[in-house]
């Protein structure tokens, strides 16, 4: 049978099926079975969707049981509590840079973004990001599946809202609870926040890899000027994409390493394909055109790349760890006093203080401060230049040092330097030098860091400043300059020498060392060093420092630095009131608040008076004084500068302080490890030296600002200088025997302390010498043993200022006027007072005799004596004859043969009897006679014993090296 036959039948039994009811029949049983078997799958489907469902449900729940509930504030501080980068500002807002930091962040606003930027981003993260509620089920489920079945193609589930949530909320742990919290805090956010708010989070916290100096960054406004040098609201198509692909793998594709350099061909490419995916999905979400498209995929992006720029740190090292320093302890203190600590607090619990020098160190770091310096970056910038090219510091010194092990090793120190430019009125520093360069070797602040002794600059500020202001002297006050110990210790002037009795003026002029502690003794009780020093900002003095006269001179246990020092002088720049230099303007916070705002307190330390009489003073210093080179050094000559140069021990420190109405600034130059900068070699001194930096410093700093460091304006006098003629041999007002001498002289005074008495250093007539003491010879006193016939120093003067006891008085005639000092008749011996009559005869010289040519006597035992006389008679019997009179206790008498007798001869002109008498010759029978043989040995004796005895001079062990300063 044919197949056509086999259909044929087929067919002709479903027909006899048909009529027959067979077909019917069992196809309603069929539909009866099939639609039961559906109903009771879709049944058994429907329970299990359920069941799956809660359980799934049930699951998520326990997943998120932990997580809080958090309420809209709650998740705003979360979200926005991102770190940024705080800044620092030079003077007058110019931005400096970034602190640094574990990543650079600068946060902004959605208003401040490029639109295309913002499109490239949904494109590439989250395409349904105006749309959905935080999550997308679908791309989760997907994202299950793919992570179930470990595809090779892993698409993420993450909206940016999640990202947003992973970032500031959670971690990036990787779990299913973890997932379950991001999807439900997710839903939440997008109940609170408006999709703008989200976003502009998102793109302020989210990685960008590294910019052009190797740092890491975050945040779209960092990543734009990191990455391209432009602001993120000028960011072309290409860079927005480029921007778009980096927070996927910010590592991979930031085209900078870790040096800043920018990577080879091979490197960049990663980060170049992921920027055409991003720019494939703008296209695909209609975004961009297609002419849009192709020309951004032909785009060089490598040429956009920014040069690799220096971070602040590599520009200006000095200054950042400066301002760091000196921002957290701002910090510190603002955290603090919120939180209601006091310094007692911290002083009795050091895990307070460690617990707030972290958080004031992290705060400082990431909470996004603006740092507002008084740096001016314009004369910082120019004295930087001139500290690291100036080719007169001296030479290098190579020297062995031993290290703890023992072992040596050799060790080059260049001579280093540190200056500070301060702005008086105010106290701002306007500039300063932390050294010659800083590197790993060379790190240190040579201007904030550093204490040395100060030398001769202590002198204004601490002797005669003080002593001004106490009335102990002033400009013209004479001092004498002779070799003298003060206790036990012993001074010296630079070079050794004496000058004797030079001004105060003078002495600080010329920096002696020995009028300076002269006058410093005569306050020391006063606490100079507490009342002024301290008071001026000093920190570092000792309790020692307090009493020792060595200050005075500038040497000190510890030292002081660059920057305190010139602060202190900066009192004299400002009329005598102290204004603590700082550095610090202000501190702002993110949100425009203002956290910190210096205020200056100024103390008054000099009145006006003696302010200006120790700035004057100090003008002469640079004018006449041993700054006089600098003169010829700087550009501007015209300039009231006030100056004071300092050299200390050994000559291992050399200091100028210049100061004029505007501003202060000091330098100085030294080993790192203390050593004698005095090379007998070079050109240059090392004070010239010193001075001709300082210049430089000065020069390059007015070509910046003229008008602050060169003003026109000149110190103001103040009322209460008067300029009055006193006698420079004491100070007091002149006489007509002062005037006679030549040696009146004017200077300027408080007038508060113009002398009132007349001078009496010097008398006319003549003086007699009385127990070996000068006195005024009296009305009745013998003329032939009065000396001096015109003008002579005062004998009670000299004992007055203690100058009777110097072995020669010409020590106080001054080098320049000596002269005219030594027409002025000097007295022999030390200075007695006024002679009291007794009404008696003086007694007798004894032992008489004649030894050579000369007859010999002791002195008479009275102590009104002024000389002898001696007598001749031509036999014994005869009388005698005055031959001739003595101040000494011998007299010659040739040959001439005859008897001879002493008389003593008092202040009242009174004779004491006759001595012993001497024979001299053949005059009779006998010869020479020595009556009184018993007292002549017991003289001689005694002559013996005294000159056995005689005063030896012990040179008492000093300690303290004497002080030497400047030429």
């Amino acid at each position: 049978m044919n197949m056509k036959e086999k259909l044929l039948r087929f067919w002709d039994t479903l027909k006899r099926w048909w009529h027959e009811g067979i077909v019917q029949r069992t196809s309603r049983i069929t539909y009866d079975v099939v639609w039961n078997i559906i109903l009771f799958t879709c049944v058994i489907m429907f329970i299990g969707f359920f069941l799956v469902g809660g359980i799934g449900l049930g699951y998520f729940a326990s997943l998120v049981k932990d997580e809080p509930i958090r309420d809209k504030e709650s998740m705003a501080m979360d979200i926005y509590n991102y770190s940024e980068t705080s800044s620092i500002y030079f003077a007058g807002e110019v931005y400096a840079g970034d602190i640094r930091s574990d990543l650079y962040r600068e946060d902004t606003t959605l208003k401040e973004v490029s639109p295309i930027l913002i499109d490239a981003v949904i494109a590439t993260e989250d395409e349904y990001f105006m749309e959905h509620e935080g999550v997308v089920p679908k791309a989760i489920l997907r994202a299950m599946v793919q992570e179930l079945t470990n595809s090779s193609i892993q698409t993420g589930g993450s909206t940016l809202t999640q990202q947003l949530i992973k970032n500031q909320i959670l971690t990036n742990e990787v779990s299913f609870e973890r997932k379950a919290k991001e999807i439900l805090l997710a839903m939440r956010l997008e109940q609170f926040f408006e999709k703008d708010e989200i976003i502009e989070a998102y793109l302020n916290i989210i990685p960008y890899g590294r910019n052009s100096s190797g740092r890491n960054i975050a945040g779209i406004q960092t990543a734009s000027q990191g990455i391209f040098g432009v602001d993120a609201n000028e960011l072309s198509l290409p860079q927005a994409a480029y921007l778009a692909g980096l927070p996927q793998s910010p590592s991979v594709y930031t085209p900078f390493l870790t040096s800043g350099e920018i990577k080879d061909e091979d490197g960049l490419q990663p980060g170049i394909n992921r920027m055409k995916t991003v720019l494939n999905r703008m296209h695909d979400m209609n975004y961009i055109t297609d002419e849009e498209l192709n020309e951004a995929l032909e785009y060089d992006i490598a040429q956009d790349f920014t040069e690799g720029k220096p971070s602040i740190v590599d520009q200006y090292p000095y200054l950042t760890f400066e301002v760091e320093k000196r921002a957290k302890d701002i910090i510190k203190d603002v955290l603090m006093e919120q939180d209601g600590i006091t310094k007692e607090d911290i002083d009795e619990d050091e895990n307070l203080e460690a617990e707030y020098e972290e958080l004031a160190e992290r705060a400082m770091r990431m909470d996004g401060y603006e740092i507002h310096t008084t740096i001016d970056k314009g004369i910082y910038d120019a004295m930087q230049e001139v500290a690291r090219n100036y080719e007169n510091y001296g030479y290098d010194r190579t020297f062995t040092k031993t290290n703890d092990e023992g072992e040596s090793y050799e060790v080059t120190e260049r001579i280093q330097t540190g200056a500070v430019m301060i702005e008086n009125s105010s106290g701002r520093i306007v500039s300063f030098v932390g050294g010659r360069g800083h590197d790993e070797d060379h790190s240190n602040n040579y201007a904030f860091n550093t204490v040395r002794s100060i030398g001769s600059t202590s002198k204004p500020i601490l002797v005669y400043g003080p002593a001004m202001e106490a009335g102990v002297v002033q400009p013209g006050t004479p001092i004498a300059d002779y070799p003298k110990t003060f206790g036990n210790y012993k001074v010296s002037n630079y070079g050794g020498g004496s000058y004797g009795m030079v001004s105060a003026r003078k002495a600080l002029e010329s920096s002696y060392n020995i009028p300076a502690v002269d006058t410093y003794m005569r306050i020391i009780n006063e606490d100079p060093a507490a009342n002024y020093l301290e008071k001026m900002g000093v920190t570092s003095l000792t309790e020692g420092d307090h009493y020792h006269p060595s200050l005075s001179l500038g040497a000190m246990d510890h030292g002081i630095s660059v920057e305190e020092t010139v602060n202190s002088y900066s009192t004299l720049g400002n009329n005598g009131k102290f204004v603590d230099g700082y550095m610090i303007e202000k501190i702002v916070n993110p949100d425009g608040e203002v956290i910190y705002e210096h205020e200056s307190e100024p103390v008054e330390i000099f009145s006006p008076q003696t302010n200006y009489l120790t700035l004057d003073m100090m003008r002469g210093v640079v004018s006449n004084g041993t700054a006089r080179y600098l003169n010829s050094q700087l550009n501007n000559t015209t300039v009231d500068w006030a100056g004071k140069t300092g050299t200390s021990q050994e000559y291992k420190d050399a200091w100028f302080m210049g100061t004029n109405p505007n501003i202060t600034m000091g330098t100085w130059i030294g080993y790192d490890t203390p050593y004698s900068i005095n090379a007998q070699n070079h050109p240059l001194s090392y004070s010239h030296r010193n001075l001709q930096l300082w210049a430089k410093l000065i020069n390059a700093a007015a070509n910046e600002n003229p008008e602050l460091v060169t003003p026109t304006d000149r110190f103001e006098r103040p009322g209460g200088i008067v300029e009055r003629s006193y006698c420079a041999i004491s100070g007091m007002l002149p006489s007509e025997l002062c005037e006679q001498a030549g040696l009146v002289k004017t200077d300027l005074f408080n007038e508060k302390y113009v002398p009132s008495e007349k001078d009496d250093s010097l008398i006319s007539g003549s003086y007699v010498v009385v127990d070996g003491k000068s006195v005024k010879a009296g009305p009745n006193t013998p003329s032939e043993f009065v000396e001096g016939d015109g003008l002579m120093f005062n004998p009670e003067w000299l004992k007055r200022k203690g100058y009777d006891n110097l072995n020669d008085i010409s020590q106080l005639y001054p080098r320049t006027e000596s002269e005219k000092w030594e027409k002025i008749a000097a007295p022999s011996g030390s200075v007695g007072s006024s002679i009291e009559d007794d009404g008696k005869a003086p007694a007798s010289p004894s032992s008489i005799k004649k030894s050579g040519s000369n007859l010999t006597w002791n002195t008479s035992s009275s102590k009104d004596v002024v000389g002898y006389r001696v007598y001749r008679s031509s036999e014994p019997g005869e009388n005698f004859k005055k031959i001739g009179s003595t101040t000494s206790t011998s007299y010659d008498i040739g040959n001439d043969n005859g008897v001879y007798i002493v008389r003593a001869v008092d202040y009242f002109g009174e004779e004491s009897d006759n001595s012993s008498e001497v024979i001299v010759g053949e005059t009779s029978d006998k010869e020479e006679e020595t009556p009184d043989n018993e007292t002549n040995d017991e003289s001689e004796r005694n002559e013996e014993n005294e000159d056995e005895n005689s005063d030896e001079e012990t040179d008492e062990s000093n300690n303290e090296e004497s002080e030497s300063d400047e030429e």
